[in-house]
């Protein structure tokens, strides 16, 4: 008998202790959210795309019409995810990753943030993949880009909706055509980004290209690329491959032109944001590349109304990284509808693995082993640099997410744990290209 009433107690705490849970979420209590940007440093422009298109993001996947209010703070005010008002606190590391993983800190245990977002740096992501894993919260990648993140730093409490650089690849793969030539040489920036990527940049090799060289690497502060170029030039290859982020890619390009880099090889680089894209040199039209997104690509009734908010609320277009922001705002409050508001990574890490769904860019599928986010990508050819909206591009193809699956790179201990976590997934991403 005493048996029975010690196992009918524990049975009705459980049932209390999880209805106290439902309450105190019905109650109000807030949803704090660390957003890590950079608004100061070589990054910004980025890090005002991630913080447009995440409030953007949360929004729509809350339901709320900005239209309704005079402001977005007070629409954002509106935003509720399983009864708990959201707060977005913003912090600018400008790039820095001891800044970053101290705001991350301070984040966490004075202000009682429970999921962290950011950061456009991929250096600055690792100090703060470890944070959140050492603070058991919820880390969501946005927009960095290095394989590393999901891969060699991958750890369980961190998601990735972006896309990583091995997607851009991928996707040119195709058009990297003999009228390129097969002899290419790599100039990036000698950061975690800038490594990763141009390690990420073999898969070329799929279609016929050969690199002439090891990488040359620049710091991420140069403004003089004059013995960089100068290596590219000698290096004889038939193509040179930018790898470069933020403001300096501007410098970057404006040297690529006044050294007449372009005269004596092909330049295949990825499109940036349109600000930047605006500032290129005259002789870039009619370049072809890869491009993560541009606003006017997809035709979606998401994408549609990320434009219009953006448009009416920012006085902007949604730019490069504004899509991925908002996708992962879309990811967060539909895990966080699921699991009534609770923001413990054992809770929502089973939802959002796994997790299908419909973005700006169509559909996106995170998957389950490493917590990388299959998407679209887009191939277009530069129209002009003054169209007044910002309508640079001609579209060449949209490339389905199925198409460019990045390969998992998760330690090999890792790995063999966590790849059986991925068959019912490759079942689903397969039978996409079957639709």
């Amino acid at each position: 008998m005493l048996r029975k009433l010690m196992l009918l107690f524990v049975v009705v705490m459980v049932v209390s202790l999880g209805a106290v849970s439902a309450i105190s979420a019905q109650d109000g209590e807030p949803l704090r959210i660390g957003l890590l940007v950079d608004q100061s440093g070589p990054l910004t422009i980025y890090g005002y795309e991630l913080e447009h298109g995440f409030k953007l993001g949360l929004l729509y996947a809350a339901g709320v019409d900005p239209a309704e209010f005079a402001s977005i703070d007070e629409a954002l005010a509106a935003v509720q995810i399983a009864g708990r008002p959201v707060e977005v606190i913003v912090r600018d590391n400008a790039s820095n990753a001891d800044t970053a993983a101290t705001q991350a800190r301070e984040l966490i245990e004075q202000e009682g943030v429970e999921v962290l977002v950011g950061a456009p740096s991929s250096g600055v992501m690792t100090g703060v993949q470890q944070v959140a894993l050492d603070s058991d919260v919820l880390l969501l990648a946005a927009p960095a880009a290095s394989p590393a993140i999901t891969g060699a730093n991958w750890n369980p409490n961190t998601f990735r909706i972006c896309r990583n650089t091995f997607q851009d690849f991928l996707a040119f793969a195709p058009y990297a055509n003999a009228e390129l030539g097969n002899q290419f040489v790599i100039l990036a920036i000698d950061n975690d980004f800038g490594r990763a990527s141009a390690a990420a940049a073999g898969v070329l090799a799929s279609a016929g290209i050969e690199f002439v060289s090891d990488p040359i690497y620049a710091p991420l502060e140069t403004t003089d690329f004059t013995q960089y170029l100068q290596q590219v030039l000698a290096s004889g290859a038939d193509a040179m491959l930018p790898i470069w982020a933020g403001d300096g890619s501007v410098t970057l390009f404006q040297q690529i032109s006044e050294l007449g880099v372009q005269d004596q090889m092909a330049v295949v680089a990825a499109f940036n944001s349109n600000d930047i894209v605006a500032l290129s040199d005259p002789s870039n039209i009619g370049n072809i590349s890869w491009i993560v997104y541009h606003y006017s690509f997809p035709d979606n009734e998401i994408n549609d109304w990320m434009v219009e908010q953006s448009q009416a609320l920012y006085q902007e277009n949604p730019d490069l990284f504004t899509e991925c922001s908002f996708a992962t705002a879309q990811a967060l409050v539909t895990a966080l509808t699921e699991t009534a508001g609770d923001s413990l990574p054992e809770t929502v890490i089973p939802v959002l693995e796994g997790m299908i769904f419909e973005g700006p860019k169509g559909t996106y599928a995170i998957r389950p082993s490493d917590h990388q986010t299959l998407v679209p990508m887009y191939i277009a050819r530069l129209d002009n640099l003054d169209d007044p909206d910002q309508l640079f591009y001609e579209l060449l193809s949209e490339v389905p997410a199925y198409q460019i699956i990045p390969p998992i790179l998760l330690p090999e201990d890792i790995a063999a744990e966590r790849l059986p976590l991925d068959e019912e997934f490759n079942a689903e991403v397969a039978a996409m290209g079957e639709q």
